[in-house]
């Protein structure tokens, strides 16, 4: 694996390239998140994750513009809010984010969550190619889909470029989904990196419920980190590209913090728990 560092970027499907570490602003008050991500950038990170349902799709990216890092520097994720998945509300919120972000394009936008029935997801799914095709995303993906939404997605654009020729059916560039130890997903992950699909990991920290956990405090001491540290190493040592979500600056620099030492095989073994337990909801059981 060539070293990591904090510039670091995958390059995905699409032809892009992703920062390796997203800063993530789950939750994040809209009155706070443009300061935070402008601390963000000051740090190094250069990708923040958010998404219409997070309500600071346009804080955020009024940190993203006050940061005096050029636009074509930054990478700027959103997601088409979980229930409102169909191709009509797709199409209004592709462009009501372009409105209220004052962004010329959105460098990733997702699928929140596979629910609402085949139909509504492809639509859903359409309205981002579209996007793509008119200049206003330049990557498109998921988030929170199981294999069989993921096999039901690539079988969908497959018969799509039989009709319609190669790329109409969209080129998927990322699934976004839960991962840690404790949540490794072995059959999803495989699946995306078969096909070269980034994967990205959110709660990598699990939410802080496991910082005091036998598996990771020893490794904490041994290199002097801290446990979130080691969990995002962890992270990025799978080939993920995790998304830290902290709203406190000692903390955000902190995650930042995690080239300057590596976990051995044996300790990534001793990480490979086999254990599923999420630590938030699982859309990728969802079968509607």
């Amino acid at each position: 694996m060539s070293k990591l560092t904090l510039s670091s970027t995958y390059r995905m499907p699409s032809g892009f390239d992703i920062p390796v570490l997203g800063y993530g602003v789950y939750q994040t008050p809209a009155n706070i998140a443009s300061d935070v991500v402008q601390h963000a950038v000051k740090v190094g990170y250069r990708h923040v994750d958010s998404a219409v349902g997070y309500r600071n799709e346009a804080a955020t990216a009024d940190g993203l513009k006050k940061s005096g890092i050029p636009r074509d520097q930054l990478f700027f994720t959103t997601k088409i809010p979980p229930r409102q998945m169909n191709y009509e509300n797709s199409k209004w919120h592709i462009e009501n984010t372009l409105k209220i972000t004052g962004l010329e394009y959105v460098d990733l936008y997702l699928l929140h969550a596979p629910y609402g029935g085949k139909e509504n997801r492809i639509g859903a799914w359409k309205a981002l190619v579209e996007g793509v095709e008119a200049g206003k995303i330049r990557s498109i993906g998921v988030s929170n889909f199981g294999v069989h939404h993921l096999d039901e997605l690539e079988a969908w654009i497959k018969s799509t470029e039989e009709k319609e020729g190669k790329g109409k059916g969209g080129v998927l560039s990322v699934n976004q989904i839960e991962l840690h130890p404790w949540l490794a997903r072995k059959d999803i992950v495989g699946w995306c990196k078969e096909r070269g699909v980034v994967v990205e990991a959110y709660s990598p920290l699990v939410q802080a419920t496991r910082l005091d956990d036998p598996l990771i405090v020893p490794l904490a001491k041994k290199y002097g980190k801290t446990p979130s540290q080691v969990l995002l190493r962890w992270s990025l040592q799978q080939g993920f590209v995790p998304l830290p979500k902290s709203v406190t600056k000692s903390r955000i620099e902190e995650n930042a913090d995690i080239y300057d030492f590596e976990l051995t095989d044996e300790e990534m073994r001793k990480l490979d728990t086999g254990v599923y337990e999420p630590c938030t909801w699982d859309p990728t059981v969802s079968h509607d």
